[in-house]
């Protein structure tokens, strides 16, 4: 069995942001030579998350709106979590997004269902984090 391990780094510029990795994943697949087992891609903080879905900008907006109603930024005082800091929300957006994705490698390629692409979301950015891709297979 073959083991590959890659971390990326993203530094997004604004408080939050949807970026499709999957370019990313697709090169560390190739990179590996693995061409039949998992790929786990996770986000190594927990203020950002790793998805599945589409990448369609209406979607996107649509998750801004749809989390920022589960859980606002303003005010920080209504979160105990906010004593010197203003992220409790970002906490929560990435429980509800998840922390991880695992794809099936058949062929050497991602099985994926129509439409899917990894995404890396960031709920509290303005700082340098990365995401771990871990590949085993043969």
């Amino acid at each position: 069995m073959k083991s590959y391990r890659k971390e990326l780094w993203f530094e997004v510029p604004t408080r939050r942001a949807f970026i499709n990795i999957t370019p990313d994943v697709v090169q560390c697949l190739e990179d590996s030579n693995v061409t039949e087992g998992f790929v786990l891609v996770n986000a190594m903080h927990i203020t950002a998350s790793v998805f599945i879905n589409d990448d369609e900008s209406g979607l996107h907006q649509d998750y801004e709106t749809w989390l920022e109603k589960l859980a606002p930024h303003s005010p920080p005082s209504q979160y105990h979590h906010n004593v010197g800091e203003d992220n409790a929300d970002a906490h929560m957006k990435r429980q509800l997004m998840g922390r991880e994705v695992v794809v099936a490698i058949s062929g050497g390629k991602l099985d994926f269902g129509t439409w899917e692409q990894i995404f890396y979301g960031e709920f509290d950015g303005r700082r340098k984090k990365r995401v771990l891709v871990k590949i085993i297979g043969e």
